[in-house]
């Protein structure tokens, strides 16, 4: 279980508190969906949750031990919202490879198919591939890391119906096996979201009504 509590949390470049006073508890199989509007602090929060960031105040606990910076970097698998600004490899298998020097072709193409990409050309550049593939191949490459914790950053942004719903039932099926928060500011597109919302705003979290299913 992952838990936080009392976060509160003030960019070094910002008059303002982004974050104040967040509680928040995510288990395996209760997926949480944070929405809120542009520049409320969904961003922040994966940050400071995933250890990119420090907060003000406040502890992250992981099964009711309270973790560091350096420790949530290593328990959470981040994938962030234009994915291709931070692909480094020059074409899909060394993208996978990337600090898993003894990866075997068994072990990339099973993460890419659980992903969704299953005989996709891995010879090809990361940016060759469309924005719904880009997230399903970011994903892939954080799965290999064996998260204990997923944090998705507008996982459907700019993708067109189809390709949602596959993402939608990907996340859902991850959330199966860890604690997962997705944050976004369209929550319409998320209709069949099985699991908690929460709406950031001014800084809080307030609980909203399961969407429907």
């Amino acid at each position: 279980m992952l838990e936080l509590h009392n976060i509160r949390f003030q960019p070094a470049t910002s008059e303002r508190v982004v974050l104040d006073g967040i509680n928040l508890k995510v288990t395996s199989g209760q997926p949480v969906l944070i929405s809120g509007n542009s520049g409320s602090g969904k961003t922040s929060l994966l940050e400071v949750i995933s250890g990119l960031a420090g907060a003000k105040e406040g502890a992250i606990h992981w099964n009711n031990e309270t973790l560091t910076r350096r420790q949530r970097r290593w328990l959470c698998g981040v994938v962030f919202q234009f994915p291709e600004r931070h692909f480094l490899g020059l074409n899909i298998a060394q993208e996978l490879k990337l600090g898993h020097k003894r990866l075997t072709s068994e072990q990339s193409n099973e993460v890419l198919r659980r992903v969704g990409l299953s005989g996709v050309d891995k010879r090809q550049a990361p940016e060759r591939l469309s924005g719904g593939q880009q997230r399903r191949l970011a994903l892939a490459v954080q799965l290999l890391r064996r998260p204990e914790v997923l944090l998705l950053d507008e996982p459907t942004a700019g993708l067109d119906w189809s390709v949602r719903t596959e993402v939608l039932e990907l996340l859902l099926n991850l959330a199966r096996d860890r604690p997962l928060i997705v944050v976004t500011h369209e929550p319409d597109l998320f209709e069949g979201w099985r699991g908690n919302h929460w709406k950031l705003k001014e800084g809080r979290l307030h609980a909203l009504s399961p969407l429907p299913l």
